[in-house]
């Protein structure tokens, strides 16, 4: 607890925000009992607030409150909530044909995006993609290609990594509760390594690339390993971003044993962290890239692209999924890549990055519980810490979320200790609501650190 003689900070007035009702209000309250007789309980909800309408950054709910949107929907509406071109085409295509299923009768929008990864993605190289519909079906059909490609079995991965909820990218993923817990027996042949996490471990990245790459010779043998699967930034783990030199090591390793290097660019992708993919920082080029999230404004579509010759190892049959890159997906993806081109999205995430983490910095001085604040473009973070020690405080990171959204922001939390809170809006919000949003977690900090 700490402890202050200054005046009690004084929640903002909202600007673009409308606080009609407090947060969740009756309807939505009203909506949550129907769920709770209807829904599967082990589906969660960070903010019980319906939603019945969203445009750019702002999300109106059933009771006429207007939220601020700092999450994306977990970076996904990058381009901004019913992005007007990704909309456009949508209603074009859905007025043409929704299904035939790629690999019964194909279409021109999924090779329009194959060819637009092709050309985005890491590289020079001959690439080629195939699709899917979430991030969790392109990790898990990267290892399917890197078996198969290498005639190897074992999968690297690392600590605090998370990959998905299927039953492979279960065990590839680091964090038991709530994404394990219960669920096993997993895929095997995983294996998980140290990686680097500047604020607890304090290594170069050369260093740290040097203790797992150590462990990955001497606990499995580079010879067995199909594949190394990482986040450039890690997200659910912590948007941990590792020391510069980590990437670099690792992908060169890789390529010394033959091992595919696979960037899980999930939620890094499509311009979220200031260059189309998070791999460009360090000028590392995946053999492998998985997306999903960004690439289509809000509809499920992901992909697995990479070098040709790697994609072709696997057979007529052996890839493929009844909706994978559905042609109303696909047609959201031209969209959202045509806006993110048009507007300079790369741009923007930069622009919020500047107006963000040095006003995270502050706070960080001015509070004495946060310990580090990292991140790039638009996926930033604070990470929570009791004052005057690295422990993580999650029970303060909880409070401070929850303040954020009694007062209509809508902020999310993660990490390995839960002690992370996360910034993820869309690229497209505009200085304005970035400002009116950062002025309520501000708020919400400074308040909840005095308790």
């Amino acid at each position: 607890m700490t402890t202050s003689t200054a005046a009690e900070p004084q929640a903002p007035a909202p600007r673009q925000r409308r606080l009609q009702t407090e947060i969740p209000g009756p309807v939505s309250r009203a909506l949550q009992e129907r769920r709770a007789n209807a829904v599967a309980a082990g589906v969660a909800s960070t903010l019980p607030a319906y939603i019945t309408s969203a445009s750019g950054g702002l999300l109106t709910d059933a009771d006429g409150n207007v939220l601020i949107d700092f999450g994306s929907g977990i970076a996904v509406t990058s381009v901004g909530h019913s992005a007007p071109e990704v909309v456009d085409r949508v209603r074009e295509q859905a007025a043409l044909f929704t299904h035939t299923c790629f690999m019964v009768t194909p279409y021109e929008g999924y090779v329009e995006v194959c060819e637009a990864l092709a050309e985005l993605t890491p590289g020079d190289h001959a690439k080629k993609s195939v699709l899917f519909n979430s991030g969790a079906e392109a990790v898990e059909n990267a290892v399917k290609i890197a078996r198969t490609a290498t005639g190897r079995q074992a999968v690297v991965v690392f600590d605090h990594a998370y990959h998905g909820r299927t039953n492979l990218t279960m065990g590839m993923t680091a964090k038991s509760v709530p994404y394990k817990h219960g669920f096993g027996p997993f895929a095997p042949e995983v294996y998980r390594v140290p990686g680097s996490y500047p604020y607890r471990d304090g290594l170069a990245g050369p260093e740290a690339a040097r203790q797992a790459i150590d462990r990955i010779e001497k606990q499995i043998g580079g010879d067995q390993v199909a594949a190394v699967v990482l986040e450039p930034i890690q997200g659910e783990g912590g948007f941990i971003e590792p020391a510069p030199g980590f990437l670099p090591a690792i992908s060169a390793w890789c390529k010394a044993n033959g091992v595919v290097f696979v960037a899980d660019e999930v939620q890094t992708g499509f311009c979220r962290t200031g260059n189309w993919f998070a791999s460009q920082h360090e000028d590392v080029i995946p053999d492998l890239v998985c997306t999903a999230k960004g690439i289509a404004g809000g509809l499920p579509l992901a992909a697995v692209t990479g070098r040709a010759e790697l994609l072709d190892a696997v057979g007529p049959g052996g890839l493929g999924g009844t909706y994978g890159g559905n042609p109303i997906a696909c047609a959201a993806a031209l969209g959202a890549i045509e806006t993110m081109r048009n507007d300079g999205l790369t741009g923007s995430a930069k622009r919020i990055e500047e107006l963000v983490l040095p006003r995270l910095r502050a706070l960080a001085e001015e509070t004495g519980v946060i310990g580090d604040v990292r991140g790039r473009g638009a996926m930033l973070a604070a990470e929570f810490v009791k004052p005057g020690t690295n422990e993580p405080d999650a029970d303060l990171t909880k409070r401070i979320a929850a303040a954020c959204h009694a007062q209509g922001v809508v902020v999310l939390t993660c990490g390995t200790y839960g002690n992370i809170v996360r910034l993820l809006p869309p690229l497209s919000l505009s200085n304005e609501l970035l400002d009116e949003g950062l002025a309520v977690l501000e708020y919400a900090i400074a308040t909840e650190a005095r308790k």
